[in-house]
């Protein structure tokens, strides 16, 4: 194992790996890589979100905000060739 700055150590992992559970680790440095997923995932399905009904007039007037505000902030030359472009 070699230093690599002085807060990180850096191994090449050449002692080989050890399996069990669905993770490897490192013999030398005791590295964790998984194999399988079930280490990441909570057991479950998860919770369903549903965002809160709007009504379309509040949709196209935040739409229209958020359009507005990006026209005024790009200079002509970010704009350039792209679908957005000024209107007087």
């Amino acid at each position: 194992m070699y230093g690599v700055g002085r807060l990180v150590d850096n191994c090449p992992h050449l002692s080989g790996w050890d399996t069990a559970d669905g993770e490897e680790r490192c013999r030398s440095c005791g590295t964790r890589r998984f194999t399988r997923y079930g280490a990441l995932r909570p057991p479950g399905l998860p919770a369903a979100l549903t965002p809160r009904p709007r009504n379309a007039t509040q949709a196209d007037r935040s739409a229209t905000i958020a359009i507005s505000r990006a026209c005024r902030r790009l200079g002509r030359w970010a704009l350039g060739g792209s679908v957005l472009s000024r209107v007087a």
